[in-house]
């Protein structure tokens, strides 16, 4: 390896993928939501990139490790007993594994993501 082989997300060209959450987990809104995935490891685990997401709310459940720092905007995020946590524009945070609960975008959201999906 060399340096080639560092990825700067401010020059590298990401695969846009756009989507919205299965409708089945939608609870307000119509939530498009955009990925910019710049990074992923050979061996499949491991995803870096940015994501962004419209105004709206959809259940989530994390079979993954995320890493999250929100470039702009604000989100609820709400744990499945109900206890809530504000995120907004700075704010740097790890979602783990197992987690489970709802995501509401409150004003379009933008956050670099850095996944770990860990083998059973």
């Amino acid at each position: 390896m060399n340096i080639d082989s560092i990825i700067n997300f401010s020059n590298s060209q990401a695969d846009v993928e756009h989507y919205r959450p299965e409708q089945e987990k939608i609870l307000s809104g119509e939530p498009l939501q955009r990925i910019e995935n710049h990074y992923s490891s050979p061996c499949k685990q491991f995803d870096a990139g940015i994501w962004s997401g419209d105004k709206g709310a959809w259940k989530v459940g994390y079979t993954e490790h995320e890493y999250c720092e929100i470039l702009d905007g604000s989100s609820i995020i709400t744990d499945s007993r109900g206890q809530s946590m504000h995120v907004n524009r700075g704010d740097k945070f790890v979602i783990p594994a197992g987690f489970e609960g709802t995501w509401e975008v409150l004003d379009t959201c933008k956050k670099i993501y850095v996944v770990f999906q860990q083998k059973e």
